[in-house]
């Protein structure tokens, strides 16, 4: 069993360089603090992002996304965007890096002068780490599909705890998929606190009934880059959606479904609790979606 982020083991990972505030360094000897925030109590928020024959897909609504929540933790990391975009291309030319490359961005309150919750304790110094790996989803994903189990874990409103942040702390989205796993399946459905399905536990999804595509209202779920550009493109091509509240009978009743991230992109679903898809995989709107998400990558690209 493996989820939507299964990737191919790549030998050239072994020597790449990683940032860590400012210095490159080997993996060795990446390091942070013990009483970095983000250590001790998941301070901090990241983003992942895609290298595609040269750039950086979806680059803007990726920052957009990460400076939001920067300003919602109250953490001014002290890079405007250009600077930041400068470090993130230097840790790229120092791995030489040009395509197939998965990026992930981490910024925590830094350390701390105890190892406590208050964030006045902070000594000033945001950390700042970027991996860049070459990482390709595996290709058995697509052809076999995900496992999908429904956890007991709720997506939080945003009053509990905001989804939409993409926030260190994971811990209930582990604890999802840890059920999933011991069900045997790939990874966790989530129903919002109405009992409504809203989100996986590291992915958006997505369903298709009667040639319709269907997905949560988003007020529960991650504010996944890759859900905003599905979205778009079926509204672009006439491929009707429906998004809003909707009972996990509708998913379990579903023709396909299919998952989306900034890694693995659209990723079919074979089946929702034991309830396989009835259209089978390769399932035709989801392939549909598939190569128009693949040729907007390469519009991006350009």
């Amino acid at each position: 069993m493996a989820g939507s982020q299964d990737f191919a083991v790549d030998p050239r990972n072994a020597d790449l360089k990683i940032y860590v505030n400012g210095t490159l360094v080997t993996r060795a000897e990446a390091k942070v603090s013990i009483f970095d925030a983000g250590f001790v109590l998941g301070d901090g928020v990241w983003e992942g992002l895609r290298l595609h024959k040269g750039s950086l897909l979806f680059l803007s609504a990726h920052l957009d996304r990460l400076y939001w929540g920067l300003d919602k933790i109250e953490l001014d990391i002290g890079l405007t965007r250009q600077a930041l975009i400068a470090e993130i291309k230097r840790t790229l030319e120092a791995n030489k890096m040009e395509h197939g490359a998965h990026l992930r961005l981490m910024v925590t309150r830094g350390e701390k002068a105890a190892a406590n919750q208050d964030p006045r304790n902070w000594l000033g110094k945001p950390t700042i780490v970027i991996t860049a790996e070459y990482k390709e989803p595996s290709p058995d994903i697509y052809a076999k599909g995900l496992s999908l189990f429904t956890s007991s874990i709720r997506c939080s409103p945003v009053e509990m705890f905001d989804m939409r942040l993409n926030s260190h702390s994971r811990l209930n989205l582990i604890t999802a998929l840890l059920e999933a796993i011991r069900a045997g399946a790939d990874e966790a459905v989530m129903l919002d606190p109405g009992d409504h399905v809203s989100s996986c536990n590291a992915t958006n999804l997505f369903w298709v009934k009667d040639g319709r595509v269907r997905s949560s209202s988003g007020a529960f779920c991650f504010n996944g880059v890759t859900r905003g550009n599905v979205i778009a493109l079926c509204k672009a091509n006439r491929i009707p959606i429906e998004l809003g509240h909707f009972p996990l009978s509708d998913l379990h009743g579903a023709d396909e479904a299919f998952v989306t991230g900034t890694f693995g992109g659209i990723t079919p679903v074979r089946e929702v609790d034991g309830y396989v898809m009835s259209a089978g995989l390769p399932a035709p709107l989801t392939t549909r979606l598939r190569a128009l998400y693949e040729a907007l990558k390469d519009e991006s690209a350009q």
